[in-house]
Parts: C-alpha cells; structure tokens; sequence
C-alpha cells in the first residue's frame, strides 16, 4: 500500500503486492483513490480469478491495474488473499461499504465475527457477504475506532475513510498479525512483510542498535524498530491515523495488567472451571472456518491441551471414521534425546487423531536456509524455526489450510525454566523462607527439570551473565561503546508480574509470533493461536503466581483444568523441548565446514565483530574448550547471512 503527495506510482504498488503473492495465493485486488476528488477504481491483476471479474458488488473489479494509466491518483491499496471464510467472490479485497466511502484492507480473522454480525443486524445493518471483513466495515461505520475493542482474533487493517479524510490501520492486542511500514512525512507506506517495502527506493541501511541488542543479549522484535533503520512496526494493540495534513499519530487501545500477587484466596475450583470454558471456547471459535484445519503437535502440554480439546469440538461422537480424523502434524528425530514421540503417541491414543511427522535434519536445515531467511526478511536465534518450517510444510502438502498451534501459553503460564528462578528471587526478596525452601527443593530435584535445564543459556538473565559468557570480548570496541548503555532488563526486576508482561509484548512472543507468521504465510498456511484469545488473556493475568507455578509444576491451573480431558502421561509432564532442534550436533557435523567458512572470511559482521577472535572462539568451542553454546555462534552466522542478503546485495526479489 502507498499514500503520497505525489501521484502513487503503479507499477510500485503492483511489485510490492506481487512479491508476497505466497501471502495470498487464492485472489489479487486493488483499488485506486484520488483522496481530494474522492474517485476511485477497484482493480484485479493477473492472479485475479475470473469469478472476481464477474462479480456483483461494488468492490468486484471490472478491470486490471495495468490497464489504469499513472497519475490521477495518490492512495493505492494492493492484497492478496488466502481464502479462509466466505470463498466465493464476495469475499473479494479491498472491499467497500455501499455508499463506496469506506474501503478496507485486512489480514486475519476476526473468530467472534458471527456475534458482531447479529449484533448489528439488530440495529439495523445488513450483509452482502459472509465474510468476516464486512463485519469489520460495518463495525467502523457504527463505533468508529472503539471498534477494535469488540474484536476477538488477529488482525493487520487499514481503512481508508473518505468522509473523515482518514486513513485508519490497526494491529491486533498481541500483535499476531504483523504491520510495517514506512513514513517521511511525504510517502506513507505498509505491508506485512518489510520484502514489500524494501521494494521502493528508501536506503538499505541496517539498524546497528537492534543488531547490538541481539548479538550481546540475544533479543529480537522487543521494540517498533526493526533491523532495517527506516523501517517500523505498528505495535500490538495499537491503531494509527493519517489525517489531510499527513500527521501520523499513534494510539494504544487495550492494555493487560499482570498480577504481582503471589497466591489467591478465591474458589479455586470456580476458577479452574472459568479457566476450562475460556479455553474451550477460545478454540471452538477458532474453529471456525470453510477450509480444512489440523493442529501443531509438539507433545508438550500447550500443544496436547488443544488438540484434546479441538477432537472433542470436532468430532462429539468419538466414532470417528478415517476421512474424519484430526489432522496433526509433529517434528521428531532419531536421537531420543530430542524425540518426543512416546508423548505424542500418548494423545494420539486418546484422540484417534492422524499422524503426521517430519524429521529434521542438518542437510536440509543448510539446504533452506536461504529460503527461510528470505521469507524472515530479519534474523531469527536458532535453528528451531526450521522445525516448525517443515511442519507448517507438511501440513500445506496435506490439504490443512488452517492449523492450530500452542504459541502464548509458556510466556502466561510460567512454562519457561526462567521463570522458576524469578520466582525464587521474588520470594526472597520477601523473606517467604519456608515458601522458598518447598518450592525451591520441588524445582531442583526433579529429575524431569534438571535433564533439560540450559543453565549457560540461562546466565542471560542475570547482569553478569554476558561477562561471564565473554560475548562482550567478541564485539569490536567502537560499536560496544557506541551502545554499551542499551541493557535492556531481561532479568528479575523486583516485579514478578511485569517481568511476565514484557515476555508476553517483548522479550519472547513477539519474536515467536513472528517466525509462526513468516513460516505458516510462506506456505499459504493460516496459524491460529487459542491461548492468545484476549479473554484468556485477561484471566491469567489477573491469577496470582501460585496458579502458574506450583510445588514445581508449572502450568498449575491448565493442569487442573484438563485432568481427564489430557493423557496423564502429559498432565505430569515435566521436561520441555517444543519444536527444538539437536544444533549443538548439527554444528559439530553438517555444519562445520559452513561455519568455518563464514566465520573466516565475513563480509558483513567485520563492522561490529572482532573476527579473528570470533573464529578462534569459534575453533575452541568446537575442541569442547569453549564456555559458549551454539546458540551463540549461531546469532553471528546468521546475522552474517542476513546481512549479505538483505543490505549487501539488494535489490530482493521474488523467489
């Protein structure tokens, strides 16, 4: 999309559409508007069907963009569907209100559209399609931008409000959906790629404060900057407007505050129920769809507890036949250390769902690589994407267009070892000695903890942790200097509950969130993510700690809640790997001579890195006399590639 004061630039916004076609394989649309005479032109392109052509409404083009000539316009709006509800021709974006004075373009689903939809009905509204999109306008037209706050699902928009001379765009409450764009006072633009954007004419320059966030402490996506200095995010729960004067403001439309509280007084069998119908719900509306769906399934308790509950959404009865089974889809591996089949199979049991496993492995890691990091378009921490990459692959190649997937559920419930020590300190810090002793011993000598508790990765958290790990020594003096007073506080700061926010809007979902959209997008592939339904949401972060972690458990409450719903064997599960992968071999084997090489001769890193100390750390941790992990390694070869891709050797084009 592009709004100037000079007249848009056709043939621009046809290439920034075009490049992510794999976005939205289904449809092609665009509109042209003069925002000072009001005219404009709906148009297709060559991936519109013909169906779209022939269409009735308003908003169906009758013409392709090529055929409009440049000049008379100065707002151009492109997308490019992946169908998911109302698949016929009526569905079709951008699309318009009646009167042509409104027109939208959305990424996402709205899952509780049927609700608004009667709601308005009764007031009077009606409906030409059975889209969710429609629901949006109408709901526009009638609330304005309080809109967004009866919304409940994922969602990238922007309207453009001929009558207000406004141009409206909005991101969902946890940013599920991505928006970038760019703006100069002059030129406004977004896409949910920066691919798109980097298809103008704006300089390639990297955003050297982010990179040293991410090499020295290893974040990414916690703030609206991203690796390109030019290039923004639309933060989550955030709306912006552009008025007739092209001012920009931004505004933030929902908040969460997180409890502090350690334990809770109230019912705790009314809250587990109130808990359980929440997440039931949270799922049944996100099965809402006119394509196939299938499920994410790790083995873990997140990914397990939705695909419980999905079967029994789904199919009732539990007489099920082969063509009706629940469609999963797993990452397994031959080395049992990483392997979690034996819980998978668990579910599998008790569901009757399908199987589906891909078994990832470091040729086929290096063998993708460009192309994953294409469809990244920034940097991401580790070799796990690639896991999710082929699962989200699989799944495409098996007919599901829809998947379910777990992503929100560590970060609300204390699923990660962190939080078991930030909680220790919190404790501490308010002399709770008996508390801390119980659920200290009950965290430290359990086996099932300590077999996959990452104490290196973990001195992150802690100011001291860079020092020791040396990272600091590896970074060239003048860019350490440059940013040594960004430390952002990824730790315990006396405040349990904010500490529990910003992994949610900072630290950890916003990166994860990222990787899940690129990976699913790129395979024409919708991820749907129940545990971040906004009511969810909400309730836990209202619930004291002990609700979350207890007596060693974390996820207390969703294990309560699920008791005779999950395998048992899930309920007291203890370890935790998700989609990981074995990295440490994969570098000590497949890998090696690929890191050797990028390492010895960098040719974007040499900027912030001492190379030659970066290879000999290299060398020693590959002779096991080094205190860095692969994670660390892998941040420098994959900043380097990145680099190389993106900023030295542009312009990027379609794969």
């Amino acid at each position: 999309m592009e709004l100037s004061k000079a007249p848009l630039k056709r043939d621009l916004l046809i290439k920034m559409t075009s490049i992510l076609d794999h976005r939205g394989p289904d449809d092609e649309g665009y509109i042209l508007i003069n925002t000072q005479t009001g005219n404009c032109i709906p148009a297709g392109g060559t991936h519109t069907p013909e169906s779209i052509y022939a269409g009735k409404f308003e908003y169906n083009p009758k013409t392709t963009i090529s055929q409009i000539p440049d000049g008379s316009y100065d707002l151009g709006l492109g997308h490019r569907r992946l169908s998911i509800l109302d698949l016929s021709e009526s569905g079709h974006q951008p699309m318009c209100n009646e009167e042509g004075t409104i027109w939208i373009v959305h990424n996402g689903e709205i899952y509780n559209y049927i609700e608004i939809r009667e709601e308005l009905m009764s007031m009077g509204y009606r409906f030409l399609s059975g889209s969710d999109t429609e629901v949006i306008i109408k709901a526009y037209e009638e609330w304005g931008t309080d809109c967004l706050t009866k919304f409940n699902g994922m969602w990238a928009l922007c309207i453009w409000d001929s009558v207000n001379h406004q141009l409206f765009c909005a991101r969902d409450r946890m940013g599920v959906k991505p928006f970038y764009y760019y703006f100069d006072g002059r030129v406004f633009a977004f896409a949910s790629e920066i691919k798109a954007l980097m298809q103008m004419s704006i300089k390639k320059d990297p955003n050297d404060a982010l990179i040293f966030d991410f090499l020295k402490f290893g974040i990414l996506d916690h703030t609206n900057e991203t690796f390109y200095k030019d290039i923004y995010k639309l933060p989550q729960s955030h709306f912006l407007s552009i008025d007739s004067r092209k001012k920009l403001s931004l505004h933030k439309y929902w908040d969460v505050e997180v409890s502090n509280e350690l334990e809770s007084v109230a019912d705790e069998g009314n809250l587990t129920q109130q808990f359980l119908d929440l997440f039931v719900d949270s799922i049944k509306i996100r099965l809402r769809s006119d394509v196939p769906i299938g499920s994410c399934l790790s083995g873990g308790l997140d990914s397990s507890s939705i695909v419980t509950v999905a079967n029994d959404l789904m199919y009732p009865r539990n007489n099920l036949t082969a063509a009706e089974r629940q469609k999963t889809f797993s990452a397994c591996y031959e080395n049992r250390r990483f392997d979690e089949r034996n819980y998978i199979e668990a579910v599998i049991k008790k569901t009757n769902a399908e199987t589906n496993y891909v078994f990832p492995t470091a040729e086929g890691f290096l063998a993708e690589l460009d192309n994953l990091l294409w469809h990244q378009d920034e940097p991401f921490v580790s070799s796990s994407i690639y896991a999710q990459w082929l699962v989200i692959r699989t799944a495409k190649e098996k007919g599901v267009t829809v998947l379910l997937d777990g992503q929100g559920g560590d970060e609300q419930l204390a699923g990660y070892r962190k939080f078991g020590i930030f909680y220790f300190q919190e404790l501490l810090r308010r002399k709770r000695w008996s508390k801390l002793f119980s659920e200290s011993s009950a965290f430290f000598l359990s086996p099932s903890i300590l077999q996959t508790l990452n104490l290196r990765s973990g001195l992150r958290y802690f100011k001291f942790g860079n020092k020791i790990l040396g990272i600091d020594d590896l970074l060239k003096a003048t860019f350490l200097n440059e940013f040594q007073g960004r430390t952002p506080d990824i730790g315990y700061r006396k405040d349990l509950g904010n500490r529990i926010k910003d992994d949610l809007f900072k630290f950890s979902l916003p990166a994860l969130l990222r990787y899940e959209d690129r990976n699913s997008m790129a395979h024409a592939v919708e991820a749907r993510l129940p545990f971040l339904d906004y009511r969810l949401v909400e309730m836990l972060a209202a619930l004291p700690f002990n609700h979350k972690l207890r007596n060693g458990w974390t996820k207390y409450i969703l294990r309560n809640a699920l008791k005779g719903i999950l395998p048992e064997k899930i309920i007291l599960r203890k370890s935790k790997l998700g989609f990981d992968t074995p990295e440490d071999i994969w570098f000590r084997s497949v890998m090696r001579k690929e890191l050797y090489k990028t390492f010895d001769k960098p040719a974007f890193i040499n900027h912030y890195i001492d190379s030659e100390k970066l290879s000999q750390s290299f060398a020693k941790y590959m002779n096991n006399s080094s205190f860095l992990q692969s994670n660390i390694f892998f941040r420098f070869f994959i900043l380097e590639l990145w680099g190389r891709k993106f900023i030295l050797n542009p312009p990027i084009t379609k794969k």
